[in-house]
């Protein structure tokens, strides 16, 4: 008799990004996790219970090879390098490059997919759903709809990625850079001249400075920003970039539940 082999389904994982370290412990499946990037904030307790093994572009590869894992999960072209270095090494590796609030969804499906457990990965993407459902249902609402700028960088000037713009349509909120959400590289968002900002005349500012404090100072000296009803109503606002720039559960859930409460506050004073 022939026998079937089962699947081995991969039992030390290493994550390279935050995104999918919290998927895994979302779905209680975080016992998998021998290794994780340096950047991780979500779960706080991850930092204290795994061994950290990279940065963003770079990564300990001695290191890794020493926890055996069975998966590393990767984002981007930015790490290209580090998938092809571990590639090489006979390790591995799925890349995820996920830019939308669909392709987030899809890869807790694919995470939750290749450890064997899909109905965890079905039940945490039904549960982010629900949520955009109710924000979305709360900002159909609103009695006025503010146009909202949102800058992840501040020189050069640099706005929203995909699934941030989403959110903020989501949350009730008008986003003044649309026309730039679909460019996942950020050379592709950036603003070359201040002034087209004082045109777009937003009714809010949001700063999330991917990973440095936001300067208040440094937004509200520009050249003729004054003139912008955000700047001269002082509706001006910092979001952590780990809450809404990491393309995961923590920006479908607190990143855009600070949008939302943003926002409300803005419609509902005005």
């Amino acid at each position: 008799m022939i026998l079937v082999p089962e699947p081995k389904w991969p039992e030390r994982i290493i994550c390279l990004t935050e995104e999918t370290t919290e998927a895994l412990y979302l779905m209680e499946e975080d016992h998998r996790i021998v290794g994780i990037s340096a950047y991780t904030m979500r779960p706080e307790r991850a930092r204290k219970e795994k061994t950290k093994v990279s940065a963003y572009i770079t990564a300990r590869t001695e290191k890794i090879l020493s926890l055996k894992p069975d998966l590393v999960l990767a984002f981007s072209d930015m790490q290209a390098d580090i998938v092809a270095d571990l590639i090489k090494e006979g390790i591995q590796v799925h890349c995820f490059n996920h830019r939308s609030i669909s392709e987030i969804l899809q890869m807790i499906r694919t995470v939750s997919a290749l450890i064997g457990q899909p109905a965890k990965g079905d039940k945490l993407v039904a549960d982010m759903q629900d949520n955009l459902r109710k924000v979305k249902q709360q900002a159909e609402q609103l009695p006025k709809h503010p146009k909202v700028y949102f800058e992840e960088w501040f020189d050069p000037i640099i706005t929203g990625i995909g699934w941030v713009s989403e959110l903020i349509e989501i949350a009730g909120g008008i986003d003044c850079y649309q026309e730039f959400s679909t460019q996942s590289l950020a050379k592709n968002r950036i603003v070359a001249d201040a002034s087209e900002v004082i045109a777009k005349q937003p009714d809010i500012y949001i700063a999330s400075w991917c990973g440095r404090k936001f300067d208040e100072e440094k937004v509200t000296s520009r050249v003729g920003w004054q003139t912008i009803p955000a700047i001269k109503n002082g509706d001006i606002f910092e979001i952590n970039s780990t809450d809404i720039l990491q393309p995961g559960p923590a920006a479908l859930t607190d990143g855009v539940a600070q949008l939302a409460k943003i926002i409300k506050q803005w419609a509902e004073r005005t």
